[in-house]
């Protein structure tokens, strides 16, 4: 049985909810003193009561105010886009060693964006909170958000990026400045959670709740990173979300209008390259959230804002329960995530080439006794070794090329970069048996 969030333990995120987004979000406020009022900054979104979304130049405005208005946040660019707009990492916290790491990225399709809206109103309120509980979270909690993880996409109202590349099926290969970006945060900062915020369209009435949610299917991803990321989703993001009015589901599972019973997948799978899954094989709990697009009344088809506003809400309080269970289940998260990170040092299971958690394997997709490494020419190498180095894979020269030892913290994700059975490797590396 999942645990239920108590009440009088869920402070966090209702405190970080300001006044001065009450007339935008009508979500539970407390309100923080009123000589801290005047300084803190409000979005494009909130500005227009959601009649449009925030500008990128807007958005870097807020950005630096808040930077400049709390000494609990610094902005740092990370990367830039191919159109020359910048990828921004915002943390949040004392930035203690000690502390767990969250790492919010958002809005990686560039036409979902109340994912970003909901990340930067967050940073805001985390920025400029004075209650005890929300500076006792951030005493023990490093958070990090990458408000807009698509800007040249978010700048077009598109899906993917300016060369047309979705994102969010890059993490293997890193041909993106988006997708290197995120996975130089992933490799730095260590991240024991990965909060990855989309939206998605309707199918009524098989495929229509207010928020979907799913974890790491990727059978490479540890069974106790695997459980706490189903925690995250069924005991605190979904009954969250049902005590704020918003009905959730699976996300890519289509269901029986009467019965609640699965019908059939149209989406959410294990493959690799996916950013949901990639968290979990880089051995952090991870979550997808979808809110609905599409408008559920009449009122929200005769007035855009409410639709978007709505969409933001309902982003807000699933945002709700990732902080509680962040708080509530630090030791189990930080435990779960450090033997996923060892594991690999102890070289031994199987590694998995295709399947999910709800999905066997084929034939020919597991392996069984996973070979001591792969051998990589010179060319290889050369042409590989900046992704490699963003995964965190290390190597050591080999003759003229390199040896990549499976025996490392990576261990479960190098076959899926170099195996020629894998689906999206990145070069046919020659296995090497001899260990």
């Amino acid at each position: 049985m999942t645990p239920r969030i108590p009440t009088a333990h869920r402070p966090v995120r209702r405190n970080l909810i300001l006044a001065v987004a009450a007339a935008v979000l009508a979500v539970p406020l407390v309100t923080v003193p009123a000589e801290a009022a005047p300084a803190q900054p409000r979005t494009g979104f909130e500005i227009s009561n959601g009649a449009r979304w925030t500008s990128q130049p807007e958005e870097q405005s807020f950005l630096a105010t808040v930077d400049r208005g709390s000494d609990r946040v610094s902005v740092d660019r990370i990367g830039t886009t191919k159109q020359g707009r910048p990828l921004q990492l915002v943390r949040i916290g004392n930035h203690r060693p000690s502390a767990d790491t969250m790492l919010l990225i958002c809005s990686q399709h560039g036409n979902e964006p109340s994912g970003r809206e909901a990340c930067l109103t967050t940073i805001r309120d985390l920025a400029y909170a004075q209650d005890r509980s929300t500076r006792a979270f951030l005493s023990r909690t490093n958070v990090l958000v990458v408000p807009t993880a698509n800007p040249d996409g978010r700048a077009a109202n598109t899906r993917g990026n300016s060369d047309g590349v979705d994102i969010n099926r890059d993490h293997i290969a890193l041909q993106t400045a988006e997708a290197r970006a995120m996975a130089a945060v992933i490799r730095d900062r260590k991240p024991d959670v990965i909060y990855d915020l989309h939206e998605y369209g309707a199918t009524p009435p098989y495929y229509d709740k207010d928020l979907f949610v799913l974890w790491p299917r990727n059978l490479n991803a540890s069974d106790r990173v695997h459980g706490e990321s189903q925690t995250l989703a069924e005991g605190y993001v979904r009954p969250t979300a049902k005590e704020a009015g918003y009905s959730s589901g699976l996300y890519g599972i289509w269901t029986d209008p009467v019965t609640g019973d699965p019908i059939k997948q149209t989406a959410g799978d294990g493959q690799e390259r996916i950013l949901r899954n990639t968290s979990g094989i880089k051995h952090a709990v991870g979550l997808l959230i979808e809110s609905r697009v599409d408008a559920l009344t009449d009122a929200e088809k005769a007035d855009p804002a409410l639709n978007s506003r709505r969409r933001v809400n309902s982003q807000l309080a699933a945002l709700e329960g990732l902080f509680t269970f962040t708080d509530e289940r630090r030791g189990r998260i930080e435990a779960a995530t450090a033997a996923s990170r060892a594991a690999g040092f102890k070289d031994r299971g199987p590694i998995y080439l295709g399947g999910a958690d709800n999905e066997s394997p084929q034939a020919g997709q597991v392996l069984q006794d996973p070979p001591c490494g792969y051998r990589l020419t010179k060319a290889q190498f050369d042409d590989i070794k900046d992704e490699l180095a963003l995964h965190g894979v290390t190597s050591r020269p080999d003759g003229g090329g390199a040896y990549v030892p499976l025996r490392q913290s990576a261990r479960n994700l190098i076959p899926l970069l170099l195996d020629e059975r894998a689906t999206y490797h990145l070069t046919n590396g020659q296995a090497d048996t001899t260990c």
